[in-house]
């Protein structure tokens, strides 16, 4: 899984600016609450995703599309 940007106290800690320019270039302009992420995590754990197999998962916002 490749998680974009996560609201978490790294990201609030990171200079205004540098944000902003990753949020501008994130399709949502927004990013992913914890939860958004957590569950995805939990249904990849679960039984529903036993199929599966050797995906990569972008959970990002659309980081990069909306450049």
């Amino acid at each position: 899984m490749s998680p974009g940007l996560v609201r978490t106290e790294m990201l609030e800690d990171m200079p205004e600016d540098m944000r902003r320019q990753l949020l501008d270039r994130t399709f949502l302009k927004r990013p992913a609450e914890p939860e958004e992420i957590a569950s995805l995590v939990l249904w990849l754990a679960g039984d529903e995703s036993r199929y599966m197999t050797g995906a990569e998962l972008h959970v990002d916002g659309g980081l990069g599309l909306g450049a």
